[in-house]
């Protein structure tokens, strides 16, 4: 079953008033769940997306961690989850889906087909939301940056390779340039069988983009190396990076200097550790609970010979 949920934020708080019904439409879904969280903070040029960094990358670890948990326990461990930020309901999203859940106390079936069956669930404790905080330096940074970078194997992609994408997305304003682990450099990885041809992972990704964002341009290059195109690209300006994978960001750094190109603003991705310090209690518990690891995924289907 493919399941459509959709809520409203009235602010970029963690929305834990919503973690049950995430929850529940988990629950319900066998193969796809498209969470759709609606705002006029989403749309470009309202906030500043620099600015505003950690608490859309919390917002979105929080959704997807609600979801993910709930299928990694039912078994559906390739159940495919995907979190969308949106100003108003796009009028493609619901075509494919075979059931919506709706929040209580929201009404959007004027903008829903009439044969989709829908349920309301209800909201939890709204003051249980945590506050929002501040990007450091946020004065001095722009809004948005042309040309913005990130890299990955992005194989069997999951939650935590989407909120890395979207985040990456978010600060974009013309390009977003993905490069792709080429198979030479996988030769180590466990379950090697098992990993997604190039080809594979390159489609998966550049489809969820354009779901997440259709308005941008997307360059998918394979990469032999830490640099990829930051070594001989010198108009990018931006790149994201993992908590785990920052001591590349430190090479990049060094290499675009010795070249004399200009130096990138990093990104971290921070909030997919469970040591994450953007994390209350509560949250960092459950994502120790949850696996956002392809090696994870890959294991699983080599025991279950399932794919």
């Amino acid at each position: 079953m493919k399941t459509l949920f959709i809520a409203t934020l009235d602010s970029l708080d963690v929305p834990h008033h919503i973690g049950p019904a995430i929850a529940s439409a988990a629950t319900a879904t066998t193969h796809s769940l498209v969470i759709v969280l609606l705002s006029p903070l989403f749309d470009l040029g309202h906030i500043s997306r620099t600015q505003q960094w950690d608490d859309i990358q919390r917002v979105l670890a929080y959704a997807y961690v609600q979801a993910t948990k709930v299928a990694q326990d039912n078994g559906r461990i390739l159940m495919d989850v995907s979190v969308l930020l949106q100003g108003c309901l796009p009028a493609d999203l619901a075509a494919e889906a075979d059931m919506c859940f709706l929040v209580e106390g929201e009404d959007h079936t004027s903008s829903l087909p009439r044969t989709l069956p829908q349920t309301i669930l209800p909201q939890g404790d709204r003051a249980s939301t945590t506050p929002s905080t501040h990007l450091c330096k946020q004065d001095v940074l722009p809004p948005l940056y042309p040309v913005v970078i990130l890299g990955g194997t992005f194989d069997h992609l999951h939650a935590g390779h989407k909120i890395l994408l979207s985040m990456a997305a978010w600060i974009t304003e013309t390009k977003l340039i993905i490069g792709l682990t080429d198979d030479v450099l996988l030769q180590k990885k466990p379950f090697r069988h098992l990993l997604e041809p190039f080809h594979t992972r390159m489609e998966k990704t550049r489809s969820f983009l354009r779901l997440f964002r259709k308005d941008l341009e997307y360059e998918l290059v394979p990469i032999t190396d830490v640099y990829g195109p930051t070594a001989w690209d010198p108009n990018i300006q931006a790149l994201v990076v993992s908590k785990e994978t920052l001591p590349g960001a430190a090479a990049i750094a060094k290499e675009r200097a010795r070249k004399g190109f200009p130096a990138l603003q990093t990104f971290i991705i921070d909030v997919i550790s469970a040591d994450s310090d953007k994390l209350d209690h509560e949250d960092a518990e459950l994502m120790r609970q949850t696996k956002m690891s392809s090696t994870f995924i890959r294991e699983w289907i080599s025991k279950n010979n399932a794919e």
